[in-house]
């Protein structure tokens, strides 16, 4: 959702989770520069080569919290949902091969969580190839809002 200047120029985005069609929560109020940035970050750590983590998948930006995204009311009060992502390093045992003793692997994983605004939540465990796409989705359908409108194109997408 595009927010608006007092000429109605639109000059950020503001997020709208959905869920089955319907609204679940609306989150990140001018964040388009931080989903960018982040957008930039993931390509960059997915290209770096990497001693500690080989394998692409596993490479994401240095932070623990790459967002986290909430509504505040006017009077400040944190309500009507929250979208955030954490990365988490999930140990997985790889079984012995005849005689060896097996070994542990270390993945790093993105837990994107919503929040609607009733205390529902939802979660899905991405990958870093799999966290660009989300987030350049994002950038995509921010910049689709931010453009000039051209007859019969809605100020808003879904």
């Amino acid at each position: 959702m595009a927010c608006r200047d007092s000429v109605g120029s639109p000059y950020e985005v503001t997020l709208e989770l959905h869920r089955d069609g319907t609204l679940y929560g609306t989150v990140g109020e001018r964040c388009g520069w931080l989903l960018v940035r982040l957008a930039k970050g993931v390509a960059e750590a997915r290209a770096a080569p990497g001693a500690q983590w080989p394998d692409p998948d596993d490479r994401f930006p240095d932070e623990e919290e790459l967002f986290a995204f909430r509504y505040r009311a006017r009077n400040g009060v944190v309500s009507g949902g929250e979208l955030r992502c954490q990365l988490r390093t999930i140990p997985v045992w790889i079984p012995a091969q005849r005689g060896s003793s097996g070994e542990w692997r270390l993945t790093r994983r993105a837990f994107v969580e919503a929040w609607g605004g009733g205390g529902v939540g939802m979660r899905a465990v991405l990958t870093s190839a799999e966290l660009g796409a989300f987030v350049a989705a994002l950038v995509t359908e921010a910049e689709e809002c931010l453009a000039p409108q051209k007859s019969g194109n809605s100020t808003r997408t879904r």
